[in-house]
């Protein structure tokens, strides 16, 4: 690969300002070549350049272009920045009139050094806001696509796109499918800007020569016109790849607009270490539908505050991921206390779960065509959610540790949305560290709140994701949630029945489209509030898991506490109902409907939030939610009242209507 550096531009309207400025603030600049000025941290534009690509392991060589105006010097400069005098090409003009062209002056580069490799050629006079992005991941890209690359960013706010040249990038291949050079205001509303800073294929090279053919005036030299050329009208293969951040080429912008943006990135440089970035992710319980979610059927999820995972990213030297006091330990009081934690708490901590997520990460960015910078940072993570009771602690930790690395590196909601940041997170999980895993949980805590998803197999197919749809939260019945103390591994609740479904298993196709309809249904009382149908509805779901999964799947943990919240259920009931009716009358009427299936019954649901080790339930009277923590933490259970989260800041948690 060979790198041609382009610094051939003529007087500009920057040079023309410095050279008037009455100020004398500028003095010293008079002169001088726009790739000489000073750029971001002191460093000259050029500078910034050299640095970047002064890589024997990437680059065989490297040359410069410029004019015969400014020719001596770029040769002061080379001899000071060990920079190959040789390798400075000088194209001969003199003059703005006089000029070649920007593919000319490539071109010229090419010819007569007798170039024959992959060229990489950039705009050394460009300022570019990011001092540490990767250039070696650029490389990996355009090796691994099958044609050319240009880089790309999304315009900052101001940022005219009459001023550059605009692309449409295929979000699945990457490849450019339309190039608009400097397009007229309202003719696009595409914010996707190309830079001058391509690579090109060794058997594409001849394309330049012919473009030139075609273009004998040199305003028509532009890169803008040959990739609308290439793009539009021969339709070979080029590709875009992002770098989240922005570029201003120099000769383009006058005095103001070079201290502004100057200013600008340099203010973007300082503030980048200066405050660490925390982000938190909540846990969740499955109201309706699940275990369904990997089953091509609907659920109905909900975060809460009660419970969280919290990531910390701070910029750092190297990278670095910090253990966790309690949830990775390294250290131990004696052998027995080793041997209880194990047994309790299992040998993988959260530590594993950092990892697989920057790992993941950067292999996702790469593979999308978004090259980062060559930041180094330290993670470390706190979390209080229960280990190993389904409350999805795992991808709580993942998804905020995402967060963070988004953060970090500007990666926007366009470059990874909702849906596919859902599909990243159980990716992580499943892929990397081979965690048994449903896209549920992972969808619920990027969306946060409550949730509707659909993840019907014609959906999954046709567009990779299922449809969500967050729901109001603004008056909710009040729900609680108990857990075990000390429970096992939550992921064994699943047993056979993935292989059972894709056998074609009729009784588990059946039961996964019934959790299905108990979802759809699930969403039509929560909307009408009607919380006796809601907690029917709970009821149903858990009597539905248990025939499928049998009780020995389920585990004895599970069904006492489930068993646990019906018996004080309804031992509650049968009083209050023993207080309004006759005996005589009520004996026939539960000897008719049966006391299990008593109409008038309008207490606590209870089914499983997740894999299993807790419970959720529905609790629509105060005193008998009393009463249901007493009996909970009398079995030795956790109790507490669950506070849903909700993005949008407001919280309803309870309703009698």
């Amino acid at each position: 690969m060979i790198c041609i550096l382009l610094v051939a531009g003529h007087g500009t309207v920057l040079e023309t300002q410095i050279k008037n400025d009455a100020t004398g603030l500028y003095g010293q600049l008079t002169g001088v070549p726009k790739a000489l000025l000073p750029g971001i941290g002191g460093k000259k534009i050029l500078d910034f350049w050299w640095e970047t690509v002064n890589t024997r392991q990437l680059f065989s060589e490297v040359y410069l272009v410029t004019n015969a105006d400014k020719y001596k010097h770029y040769e002061r400069w080379a001899t000071a920045n060990d920079f190959p005098v040789e390798n400075v090409v000088n194209d001969g003009s003199t003059t703005l009139e006089g000029r070649l062209g920007a593919v000319a002056d490539l071109e010229l580069a090419i010819r007569s050094r007798k170039l024959q490799d992959d060229i990489m050629v950039i705009a050394g006079d460009m300022l570019c806001a990011d001092q540490n992005f990767d250039i070696a991941q650029v490389l990996r890209f355009f090796r691994s696509k099958p044609g050319e690359l240009a880089i790309y960013y999304e315009l900052e706010e101001g940022e005219k796109s009459s001023s550059r040249g605009i692309v449409e990038v295929c979000p699945e291949t990457h490849r450019i499918s339309r190039f608009l050079e400097k397009p007229q205001e309202g003719v696009t509303a595409l914010r996707l800007a190309s830079v001058v800073f391509y690579c090109l294929r060794k058997a594409t090279l001849p394309y330049l020569s012919d473009f030139l053919t075609l273009q004998p005036q040199a305003q028509d030299r532009t890169f803008g016109r040959f990739w609308e050329w290439i793009i539009n009208e021969e339709k070979l293969p080029v590709f875009g790849m992002k770098l989240p951040t922005g570029f201003q080429l120099i000769g383009q912008v006058g005095l103001s607009d070079y201290t502004k943006w100057l200013a600008h990135y340099s203010a973007q440089q300082q503030q980048c270490p200066a405050k660490p970035i925390t982000c938190r992710s909540y846990a969740r319980v499955g109201l309706m539908g699940n275990p369904s979610d990997g089953f091509n059927g609907k659920t109905i999820a909900m975060t809460i505050s009660n419970f969280w995972a919290e990531v910390t990213l701070m910029e750092s030297q190297a990278l670095v991921l910090l253990p966790h006091p309690l949830n990775d330990p390294t250290e131990f009081g004696s052998l027995q206390d080793l041997y209880c934690i194990s047994r309790k708490e299992g040998y993988l901590g959260g530590l594993r779960l950092l990892q697989a997520t920057c790992k993941k990460f950067y292999q996702f960015c790469s593979k999308q065509g978004i090259a980062l910078t060559k930041q180094n940072f330290t993670l470390k993570y706190d979390t209080n959610i229960p280990r190993q009771v389904g409350l999805a602690g795992s991808s709580a930790i993942v998804s905020a540790t995402l967060k963070c690395l988004m953060k970090f590196y500007n990666i926007t909601e366009s470059d990874l949305p909702k849906p596919t940041r859902a599909n990243f997170i159980l990716n992580v999980e499943t892929d990397e560290l081979f965690i048994t895993a449903g896209l549920q949980d992972r969808v619920v805590q990027v969306y946060e709140g409550l949730v509707y998803m659909d993840f019907s197999k014609q959906l999954m197919d046709e567009q990779g994701y299922g449809d969500y749809i967050p729901m109001d939260m603004s008056s909710l019945p009040p729900f609680w949630l108990a857990y075990l103390s000390d429970p096992s591994d939550s992921g064994r609740i699943h047993s056979n029945v993935r292989q059972r479904w894709l056998n074609g298993e009729a009784e588990v196709i059946d039961a996964m489209k019934s959790f299905a309809g108990l979802t759809d249904q699930a969403r039509v009382a929560l909307q009408g509030m009607d919380w006796s149908r809601l907690a029917q509805l709970m009821d149903e779901n858990f009597a539905l898991r248990r025939s499928v999964y049998t009780e020995d799947c389920l585990g004895p943990g599970n069904l006492k506490m489930v068993q646990l919240a019906r018996q004080v259920k309804y031992r509650v009931k049968i009083s209050k109902i023993i207080s309004s009716f006759p005996m005589m009358f009520l004996c026939s009427f539960c000897l008719s409907f049966g006391v299990f299936a008593c109409p008038m019954q309008f207490g606590s649901a209870a089914k499983l939030p997740g894999s299993g080790g807790a419970v959720v339930g529905l609790c629509l009277d105060q005193v008998r939610l009393v009463e249901m923590r007493r009996a909970f933490q009398e079995a030795g259970c956790v109790f507490c009242v669950i506070v849903p989260y909700n993005p949008s800041g407001t919280i309803g948690t309870n309703s009698q209507d």
